[in-house]
C-alpha cells in the first residue's frame, strides 16, 4: 500500500498523467470539430432574398453560402424579366441548416400563347380592358374618319391586321385604329337661324352633324320658345363641313 502511495506521488506518474490528459483533450477537440463540421450542430444560415435575381447566377451565389436550389415551377409575369426569380421557399431571412435546398419559382423564358380577342366595333375603353384581361397591351393608336368616335376599326399585330382567335405571345402589343368621330363625307352647312332647338337638332341629325355648345341670352324667360339667331360655323353658299362635326348655336 505504501508503495502505491509512493508511486502516485512520484514525478513519473504526474508526468504520465499530464500527458494522458493532454491526449484526451486533443482527441475530444478533434471529435468535437469533426462533429460540428459534418453535423453543423448549433449552426444556422439566414436565407437570402433571391426574388428579382436572375436564376443563372444562383448556383455560384448559393454555393458560397452553403445552400442549394431547385426550380419547382415557372410562371409568366409581364412586368418581370425572363428568368427572374418570383418566389422562394423558405422565405427570406428564415434560419436553415447548411446544405438546405431553396425551392424557386421563376419567370418563364418565353411567353405562353393567348388567343387574340375580337375588338372590332367596341369602344377604346372596352378594348383596353379586354386586352388587359387576355394579358395583352395596347400599342400605337391611329385614327381615321368615321362617325363612330373612338370605336375600334382595325386591330393589328406587328404591322398587319390580326384576326380574332389567332395565337400570339402573351404580353404582345396590339395596335388599334379608332374612329375620329368625323365622317369622310362633306355636307353643306345647314342654316339653323330662326329655328327652335328641337327643329335644329332634327336638321343636324339628318345631316349627320352634332350640336355643339348651346348659348342662351341672359334675358331669356322661356327657353322652350327661344329661337336660334346665330350659329358657328355660319351657313353660306358652298360652305361645307365633315359629317360628325358640331355647330354651336345661340338662342334668344
Amino acid at each position: 500500500m505504501s508503495n502505491l502511495i509512493s508511486f502516485l506521488k512520484s514525478r513519473s506518474f504526474v508526468i504520465n498523467l499530464v500527458i494522458l490528459l493532454v491526449i484526451i483533450l486533443i482527441i475530444f477537440g478533434s471529435v468535437s470539430s469533426w462533429m460540428s463540421r459534418f453535423t453543423h450542430h448549433g449552426e444556422s444560415i439566414s436565407v437570402p432574398d433571391l426574388r428579382g435575381q436572375k436564376i443563372e447566377r444562383m448556383e455560384s451565389f448559393l454555393a458560397d453560402k452553403h445552400l442549394q436550389y431547385k426550380v419547382i415551377d415557372s410562371l409568366f409575369d409581364l412586368q418581370k424579366n425572363p428568368g427572374t426569380i418570383l418566389e422562394q421557399d423558405p422565405a427570406p431571412n428564415s434560419k436553415v441548416k447548411e446544405g438546405r435546398t431553396i425551392y424557386l419559382t421563376v419567370n418563364a423564358q418565353h411567353a405562353p400563347d393567348v388567343k387574340m380577342p375580337n375588338l372590332i366595333d367596341v369602344s377604346y375603353r372596352q378594348a383596353e380592358a379586354i386586352l388587359l384581361s387576355f394579358g395583352l397591351r395596347v400599342g400605337q393608336l391611329t385614327y381615321r374618319p368615321d362617325l363612330a368616335k373612338n370605336a375600334v376599326l382595325d386591330q393589328r399585330y406587328k404591322g398587319s391586321s390580326i384576326s380574332p382567335g389567332k395565337n400570339i405571345p402573351k404580353g404582345s402589343k396590339i395596335d388599334l385604329t379608332l374612329g375620329d368621330g368625323l365622317g369622310s363625307v362633306e355636307v353643306p352647312v345647314p342654316d339653323l337661324t330662326g329655328s327652335p332647338l328641337d327643329e335644329a337638332l332634327f336638321v343636324l341629325k339628318g345631316s349627320s352633324l352634332n350640336i355643339g355648345t348651346i348659348h342662351y341670352d341672359k334675358g331669356i324667360r322661356d327657353s322652350t320658345k327661344a329661337k336660334i339667331y346665330r350659329q358657328e360655323p355660319m351657313s353660306a353658299e358652298g360652305a361645307t363641313m365633315n359629317q360628325g362635326e358640331a355647330i354651336d348655336i345661340y338662342l334668344r
